[in-house]
């Protein structure tokens, strides 16, 4: 018997599927990967650098475990 969840859409049985979401955050000139946002805030409030609130760069990375799919082409 499968853990597999479902959930009816238009009265179809669709696989739920596990997934995570991370957000990175980035200075998009350097490229540096910030551990926060409060990191990239404390570079742009250090006057030893010339970063600056335009310079931040999110992005959001989800992964979906795999899944195997069987079905027809009715």
């Amino acid at each position: 018997m499968s853990d597999q969840k479902y959930k009816i859409i238009d009265g179809k049985a669709v696989p739920v599927l596990p997934a995570t979401a991370k957000e990175v955050i980035k200075h998009k000139r350097t490229g540096k990967v910030y551990a926060s946002k409060d990191e990239f805030h404390a570079d742009v409030n250090d006057p030893n650098t010339d970063t600056q609130h335009e310079d931040l760069q999110q992005d959001v990375e989800i992964t979906v475990a795999s899944l195997d799919v069987f079905g027809s082409n009715d």
